[in-house]
């Protein structure tokens, strides 16, 4: 018989600290992915500030550190955590590599969005004599919002997933709650209970990010 009462308390930590994590990776990792992602479209051939070499490392940077399973990923750089924070364990530790996985995944899912626009607009802007600071604030990000808020979406999924599994090594969080007081003790009702948790936070925020790029498109 699970004992709710004394599992109420955690459950709701539990929510907090996955919500804390994912958040907060979402806001850094996706602010830092923007401008890698940015970075990446205007240095390749024939971009605003095509700089090849540049390109090629961040290019062969984003590529090493992408394919990297999470929890792999998460373990190697636990040095890098502990030097940084003071330790590898806890949710605000989570949060570190987490926000450097998401940066990576992120800066792809922009770079691939802004290519997508029609070069033309670009090289009127140019024809104009706007500077490459003025055409990615007001041009590029602005035409690309309705794509990027989807992209974003879906990294919100995929950091709700990198969260379970923080949670599994030590980063708390649902994903710990489950396997702590759910698949440890043989309660799957608990371990269930995180999982449709998690599906409603992933529902929830699918719809918010489809209202929003729906917004975005009808401007």
């Amino acid at each position: 018989m699970t004992d709710w009462s004394t599992l109420w308390p955690v459950y709701l930590e539990s929510i907090g600290q996955t919500l804390w994590m994912v958040v907060a990776t979402l806001v850094l990792g996706g602010i830092l992915g923007l401008a890698l992602g940015v970075l990446l479209y205007t240095t390749r051939r024939g971009g605003l500030l095509e700089n090849r070499a540049l390109f090629t490392v961040l290019n062969v940077v984003v590529n090493f550190i992408r394919p990297i399973p999470f929890i792999i990923f998460m373990t190697a750089i636990a040095p890098l955590t502990q030097f940084v924070l003071g330790t590898f364990l806890g949710t605000p530790a989570a949060i570190f590599p987490m926000t450097i996985a998401a940066t990576f995944g992120i800066s792809r899912i922009v770079e691939q969005n802004l290519v997508t626009i029609e070069p033309g607009v670009i090289e009127a802007a140019r024809a104009m004599g706007s500077s490459p600071w003025r055409i990615i604030t007001t041009l590029l990000i602005p035409e690309a919002l309705g794509p990027l808020i989807l992209g974003y979406t879906f990294i919100f999924v995929a950091i709700v997933d990198l969260s379970a599994i923080a949670g599994s090594i030590g980063g708390g969080g649902l994903g710990d709650f489950a396997i702590s007081y759910g698949y440890q003790r043989y309660n799957w009702a608990v371990t269930w209970i995180a999982v449709i948790t998690i599906v409603v936070l992933v529902q929830a925020a699918q719809f918010l990010g489809n209202w929003l790029a729906r917004k975005a498109l009808r401007r």
